[in-house]
């Protein structure tokens, strides 16, 4: 599967994110096997039947409304009194034969190879990212004419999807705005037939409507990109601010016109400080990578510790980490929102681990010059850290 999310990375193009990335559509039109190893029908069909999935995590929507949850399945109680819904797969497919698209959210969590595609993402394009399943059957439109407030990256999997891009009638909406955008036109600017192997990037805002052909049974994911927005970095800011008297101040409520323009003239002062340095953005970026969620891999059975087990594999569960170099030398790892500071000869080991991928033990004190036992005790940190798993290699 590695080759397969590296694939669908590498099919972006080198001008991505310069040219294309927040700023328009694009199509990548491509091979009907390219995604061949990422999710198929077998697999659908497994998670519907080993998981007990309840709305809204899975549901049929008709024209952007969720159908009720008891006319596709059935409720069960179990001898303690509890209460789960067991899908009916006939009702399940009549109501698909109907119309309904089916929706599988977070998909990434559930399946490894879609998993492993979300970090390959997440490492490339710096953000979060979630990934939902779609699956369809009729012409008709599970969600209407509609924008979504995160960009998306959509790959057809199997099947045909057909695409009306209206484009955006407002600047970067938000969840939570000022303002709702305004329609769309009538017309769309572009129609769109997505065939098993192709791509489509959507930036957030941009209305579309999405149906498959007639007879035609369609199966694709979409992968959801967090936002990071100046709203973000304002808020980040105050918080950052924090340690400063003047914010953690009372407003002068009460206080003289002198006293109300002492205050705001303080406060301007420590804004634009922080406005003032070029490293601000970066400064915030950088803490967003640091703090990236870790995705949810434990390492059992190793629940002491790592074991100096050569065949041992580990890798990172998250995406963004962050290697620097302190002044005196030292390799400074950031993930998860924690910080581990190893010695300089750690750096190449560290180093493998943030480009991603599966890397044994030996492997890794090779690249170090460690012994292994000295590897498995690192190793341990970022397993009790909750950034790092192991498991056997292979």
């Amino acid at each position: 599967m590695t080759t397969d999310a590296s694939a669908v990375v590498a099919h972006l193009g080198e001008d991505f994110l310069a040219q294309v990335y927040g700023r328009t559509y694009r199509h990548f039109p491509g091979d009907p096997g390219r995604f061949s190893g990422v999710l198929g029908w077998h697999d659908l069909n497994s998670l519907l039947t080993h998981h007990r999935l309840d709305p809204p995590r899975l549901r049929l929507s008709v024209g952007g409304e969720a159908l009720p949850q008891h006319t596709y399945s059935t409720p069960v109680t179990t001898r303690r009194g509890t209460v789960w819904h067991r899908l009916k797969p006939a009702d399940l497919h009549g109501r698909l034969a109907e119309g309904a698209t089916l929706v599988l959210d977070a998909i990434d969590e559930l399946h490894p190879h879609v998993g492993q595609l979300a970090q390959e993402l997440e490492r490339h394009l710096r953000t979060g990212i979630q990934v939902n399943a779609y699956a369809s059957w009729t012409p008709e439109e599970g969600f209407g004419v509609h924008w979504d407030d995160h960009d998306v990256l959509v790959l057809q999997l199997d099947g045909v999807k057909k695409w009306r891009i209206y484009g955006p009638t407002r600047q970067a909406p938000l969840h939570r705005d000022t303002d709702v955008p305004e329609p769309p036109p009538d017309e769309p600017m572009v129609e769109l037939v997505l065939q098993a192997g192709d791509m489509l990037y959507l930036p957030r805002g941009w209305w579309h409507a999405v149906a498959a052909s007639e007879g035609v049974h369609s199966l694709h994911l979409t992968c959801g990109m967090q936002t990071a927005t100046g709203a973000d970095l304002l808020q980040w800011l105050s918080e950052h601010l924090r340690s400063e008297t003047t914010v953690r101040s009372d407003l002068p409520r009460f206080g003289s016109e002198d006293e109300k323009n002492e205050f705001m003239r303080s406060l301007g002062d420590l804004v634009m400080k922080e406005f003032g340095h070029g490293t601000l953005l970066d400064r915030f970026l950088a803490v967003r990578d640091a703090t990236d969620r870790a995705r949810l891999v434990p390492s059992l059975p190793y629940v002491e510790g790592v074991p100096p087990d050569p065949a041992l594999s580990v890798h990172l569960v998250t995406a963004r980490a962050r290697l620097r170099r302190d002044g005196e030398g030292n390799a400074v790892l950031t993930a998860g929102g924690e910080e581990w500071i190893f010695g300089p000869q750690t750096a190449p080991l560290l180093s493998l681990l943030v480009a991603g991928g599966h890397h044994r033990l030996d492997t890794l004190a090779r690249a170090a010059g460690l012994r292994i036992g000295q590897v498995a005790l690192l190793v341990s940190g970022l397993v009790d850290g909750e950034v790092a798993a192991v498991g056997w290699a292979g």
